[in-house]
């Protein structure tokens, strides 16, 4: 999970929604910095890191899915790593990886009580224990960070949708120093109707299980495994990327020398969604969304990639045929839940023929999850378009070996790295030469 959100994290930070946040927090300056990811030489107020770290990782909806729906680690690691690089005793990995679980774990459990509770507050759990909190100064930390809460759906498929884990990421970072000063809030905040439950109106709280120093805890990440995206869209389009691409391979199988063009008809069999359904997506952020575009890319192409959503790519002439052609029907079975749902797809040709196909389990889905082999790759995929060849084998090796690593602020090292870009310092010595 950490080397696949740093992965996407670094990746992020090419994207124009990275550049616009990172502008904007230039502005703030404090005592306490952390340096910025792929920007050498460059360093940000510790919550404000936080933020424009969370909003890179979920700038392309490339980062890792949890059940039910929510992205687990995006919020919690920008905010550790920032605060682990302002610490005066610098925390060893394990620290890290404990203050991490309990950050999803938090999620887990809250999660657990609401549907919908899509921005809560994980990495204050984090960061409080990373900051080695108090039980009363934990809860404060939860209560300050429950403020916060919120994440409108009126924003998915936009560019803003980002900033949402952004927001998470440094809400909570600084609900936890904020308790570290005093500060304090109604400690009753995550059991009330009018706490944390008036952001979402299903939120039914009910009492945990008791844990004593003695028992064996059992973490909710034993249970749940997480999903993993082979290409950067909303979870549910794996599941019609990988059923478009077996429709198409059938149909290539029986006519090698097929013309897509001649495809009559398009109907696809998905969950009914709010959100998800953009015919005729104009913006990458609308296409990552987009049933009809993730189907259409993965017939012309025989999957969906980081490039499929690129400006040329959607503004094919034979993308556009497609799409037209794609009509969605929403079975009454096929549940809205990363859980249950499924995607089918039925060709129609000129022809007369039919050709179908269906996906049940995507490949990355916690059932059938990405092979380590798999999960390195996209991480060297995504981290070599920013760093060098010897700090990307630099970051594996410290993440795989963070349980015996003395400072965990040396992640931040590597990930400060931009192959493309010398430091600034480095930068105002060429200028005035």
């Amino acid at each position: 999970m950490i080397l696949d959100t740093l992965g996407v994290g670094l990746l992020g930070t090419r994207t124009d929604v990275f550049n616009t946040v990172l502008q904007c927090s230039r502005r703030q300056h404090a005592v306490e910095s952390s340096r910025v990811w792929g920007r050498p030489g460059e360093s940000l107020p510790s919550h404000h890191a936080a933020f424009v770290h969370g909003v890179a990782v979920h700038s392309m909806d490339f980062d890792d899915t949890w059940h039910p729906a929510t992205h687990p680690s995006g919020a919690v690691l920008p905010a550790l790593l920032a605060l682990a690089e302002t610490l005066p005793d610098k925390p060893s990995g394990l620290q890290l990886l404990l203050a991490f679980n309990v950050g999803i774990e938090v999620q887990g459990r809250l999660l657990r009580f609401s549907k919908e509770a899509y921005n809560i507050p994980k990495s204050a759990a984090a960061s409080a224990k990373l900051l080695s909190l108090s039980a009363v100064q934990t809860v404060a930390a939860l209560a300050i960070a429950s403020s916060s809460a919120g994440a409108p759906l009126a924003n998915a498929a936009t560019q803003t949708k980002p900033l949402h884990m952004g927001n998470a990421a440094r809400a909570g970072l600084e609900a936890s120093q904020l308790a570290l000063f005093g500060l304090e809030g109604n400690t009753h905040i995550l059991d009330l109707e009018s706490g944390f439950g008036a952001f979402y109106p299903d939120y039914d709280p009910r009492p945990l299980a008791e844990v004593s120093s003695g028992s064996q805890y059992r973490w909710l990440l034993e249970e749940q495994n997480i999903a993993q995206k082979r290409f950067p869209a909303h979870l549910a389009m794996h599941w019609v990327a990988d059923a478009a691409a077996e429709a198409r391979a059938k149909l290539l199988n029986k006519c090698p020398d097929a013309d897509l063009s001649q495809i009559k008809k398009i109907t696809l069999r998905v969950p009914s969604s709010r959100y998800v359904d953009c015919p005729l997506p104009v913006s990458e952020h609308q296409a990552r969304h987009s049933y009809q575009f993730n189907c259409c890319s993965a017939l012309l192409d025989g999957q969906v990639s980081v490039q499929s959503f690129s400006r040329r790519q959607m503004n094919r002439s034979s993308l556009h045929q497609l799409l037209f052609k794609v009509e969605l029907e929403t079975p009454a079975d096929n549940r809205s839940s990363f859980e249950e749902m499924y995607c089918e797809i039925v060709l129609e040709t000129m022809e007369g023929e039919v050709f179908t196909a269906r996906c049940d389990t995507f490949y990355g889905h916690w059932r059938n999850p990405l092979t380590h082999e798999d999960l390195l790759k996209k991480f060297k995929e995504n981290a070599s378009s920013v760093l060098s060849t010897e700090a990307l084998e630099g970051l594996v090796d410290a993440v795989e070996h963070l349980e015996t690593l003395q400072d965990c602020s040396k992640l931040c090292s590597y990930m400060h790295f931009n192959k493309h870009m010398m430091p600034r310092a480095e930068r105002r010595y060429t200028a005035s030469a």
